[in-house]
């Protein structure tokens, strides 16, 4: 779940633990917790919600003055359901993050990680793209994801889809511009070496 920026100081603050979202189908569920673009946060409660029914109380936990803001402020079509969702940011540990952050994988976790990378190049339409790469990003720490795209001959969308596969693993991380390797990343590639 993304927030828009005119959302996201009121997220990080605390002020907004509320919003609505017009989906085709619902895209978070109570309990769980997600990954957006200002942290992780938690889902208490999600379901779908007549936009008539928004209160301006409603919309204060959104961080607007009316419920006619927020009524306004809903993207997508207008026959989609409306969502209200509402949520808390956590500052538990990001478990991807520990995982990224373990230099030293015994050979039994490396074996199990290479199996799961090889199932990622077997069902892959562009075949084996695994090792190519974390190498990649290992040795062009900071650059565009465009570029790297380009540089292994792959779709920057579809590239960048499958980083994130490697980011869940912990074994890359994200920058504002670009990846680097995590220290499992660089594990697992000396292992192969």
């Amino acid at each position: 779940m993304l927030f828009g920026p005119d959302e996201r100081p009121g997220v990080l603050s605390g002020q907004i633990t509320l919003v609505h979202r017009r989906w085709r189908s619902q895209l978070v569920y109570s309990g769980r917790t997600y990954r957006t673009n200002v942290g992780r946060i938690v889902i208490d409660d999600v379901g779908r919600f007549d936009a008539g029914e928004i209160t301006d109380a409603d919309a204060v936990r959104a961080g607007k003055a009316a419920a006619a803001e927020v009524l306004a402020a809903l993207r997508g079509q207008p026959d989609w359901p409306v969502y209200r969702i509402g949520f808390h940011l956590t500052d538990d540990p990001d478990p991807r993050a520990e995982l990224a952050s373990r230099a030293d994988p015994n050979g039994e976790e490396l074996a199990a990680l290479h199996a799961r990378l090889a199932r990622l190049d077997r069902v892959g339409s562009q075949g084996a793209w695994t090792r190519t790469t974390l190498e990649v990003i290992s040795a062009k720490p900071a650059v565009r994801a465009a570029d790297l795209a380009t540089l292994v001959g792959r779709e920057t969308a579809a590239f960048k889809l499958d980083v994130r596969k490697l980011k869940n693993l912990g074994l890359t991380y994200s920058l504002e511009v670009g990846y680097r390797i995590a220290p499992r990343g660089a594990a697992y590639l000396r292992w192969l070496a």
